[in-house]
């Protein structure tokens, strides 16, 4: 059992989101959509076959329906299928994860061509980060498949493998976007990636734990709301897509509504419906 989370730049048209859901097929467990970011996260989780169908389906379909010229969101992207990501539900699967990658690369690359990069473990040995890809695409990082520029229209990908990751935020009154940075920055670890988003009249400090056992939800929550020192309010938690059981199980059950979470959206949940 594998999941894919792929990240699509379209948070706002509901009958185009809508249309994708239905693209997505038996695997779609989750949609989480933002109109600020003008992007929703689309969590499939299926056996390695009816996964990757899923995945052309929805993928086929974003191409169709997106036209990135006409996109306009806070969240960086540089495509209509922005990320897509394998990870491996079983600890013995790690290794298919990653040839489902390569394998979703190339079909990128041939079959839509779409230029490709690559993050997660190469073949070199070496990884190779989500921000890297963000931060050197097209400058000083080739497309690792596929065409050496990207249509104005769709855009590149990065397709990559990594483990269980869990993408948390919290939205801010009151609260300079200089402040919410600086907050950002002090939550960052090795386990923490965050940055921070003006949204409206609201912040956002968006925070990815790739590493649930150095950093907890609460953890974060408490170290920004310390930082406010009495300024400015947390409106609300948001999780984006699922969380496995395991990081509930981590935290206070009286602190998961303050929290944003709840058994519902869990990977384990939405396996048994």
């Amino acid at each position: 059992m594998f999941e894919c989370v792929v990240n699509i730049s379209e948070g706002r048209d509901l009958p185009v989101l809508e249309r994708l859901s239905r693209a997505a097929g038996g695997s779609l467990r989750d949609r989480h959509r933002d109109r600020h970011h003008h992007r929703s996260v689309f969590t499939l989780i299926n056996n390695r076959d009816e996964l990757v169908n899923d995945l052309h389906s929805l993928a086929r379909t974003a191409y169709q329906l997106i036209d990135l010229r006409r996109h306009h969101g806070v969240h960086p992207r540089f495509g209509v299928v922005d990320v897509v990501p394998f990870v491996a539900l079983e600890p013995e699967d790690p290794a298919e994860a990653r040839r489902l990658r390569d394998e979703t690369a190339r079909w990128f690359a041939e079959d839509v061509s779409i230029p490709v990069f690559l993050y997660g473990l190469l073949d070199d040995g070496s990884e190779r980060t989500l921000p890297e890809v963000r931060r050197r695409a097209f400058d000083t990082l080739e497309p690792d498949l596929g065409p050496s520029s990207a249509s104005p229209t769709q855009g590149a990908v990065a397709v990559g493998c990594r483990p269980i990751l869990v993408a948390w935020n919290l939205w801010l009154h009151g609260v300079s976007i200089e402040d919410a940075s600086s907050m950002a920055r002090a939550v960052r670890a090795p386990g923490v990636r965050a940055l921070a988003f003006a949204v409206d009249d609201d912040v956002q400090v968006s925070c990815n734990l790739i590493d649930m056992a150095s950093a907890r939800p609460s953890q974060l929550y408490d170290t920004v709301l310390g930082l406010m020192n009495g300024r400015g309010e947390i409106v609300r938690a948001e999780l984006v897509g699922l969380a496995p059981r395991a990081l509930l199980d981590a935290e206070d059950p009286a602190r998961w509504e303050e929290l944003g979470l709840s058994p519902d959206a869990t990977i384990e949940e939405r396996l048994v419906i």
